[in-house]
């Protein structure tokens, strides 16, 4: 045996004693299983990291079932899939979501006010290996699952519009993301 292959082979032995299995990129995996009832035959398009000062926050993977969603990504029935390589607050997912969301646009307070609840009530605390998945539902609002469970369905065009504009608006923090999760850049 080569001193790759032997490498190779005590890595996966030491990932798979690890729990390698929560460990492992969103790219390594297959359609989530919430999705196949209501995204038929997605596929995945792109597929990102977010890292904080070096250190990996999540994986995000979009997947689409029919045409590459565009400019006018909102119209597109898609799913964000995230999955979380720490341990973070719903609270705290809440509340950043919010600040992210107002980088697309003004939201009155009261607006604000309600979705920040929403959001707490929808995004409980993860660990490593938990995944939130949202499904856009065009004109309508969202869909959320937290590892696979049904969590909630806002049904907030808006919102669902400024949430996923988080990752793929034009006006996202993370520009570089955004073009990988569409498929116009390979990470």
């Amino acid at each position: 045996m080569s001193t790759l292959s032997r490498r190779r082979l005590l890595l996966a032995a030491t990932l798979l004693a690890a729990g390698g299995a929560h460990a492992q990129s969103p790219a390594a995996t297959g359609l989530p299983p919430e999705l196949s009832g209501d995204l038929p035959g997605a596929r995945p398009l792109g597929s990102a990291t977010l890292r904080f000062f070096g250190l990996r926050v999540y994986d995000a993977r979009l997947w689409v079932a029919g045409p590459v969603p565009g400019a006018d990504w909102a119209a597109a029935p898609f799913a964000l899939e995230l999955q979380y390589a720490r341990s973070l607050k719903g609270e705290q997912i809440a509340e950043r979501s919010l600040v992210e969301m107002r980088r697309q646009g003004d939201i009155a307070e009261p607006v604000a006010e309600r979705w920040l609840g929403n959001m707490k009530q929808l995004f409980p605390d993860v660990n490593a290996g938990d995944r939130i998945t949202g499904l856009n539902l065009p004109g309508t609002g969202a869909r959320f699952y937290v590892n696979g469970r049904l969590r909630g369905e806002p049904r907030e065009a808006d919102f669902a519009r400024m949430f996923f504009g988080i990752w793929l608006s034009p006006r996202t923090s993370e520009p570089a993301m955004r073009e990988q999760l569409l498929g116009l850049r390979s990470s």
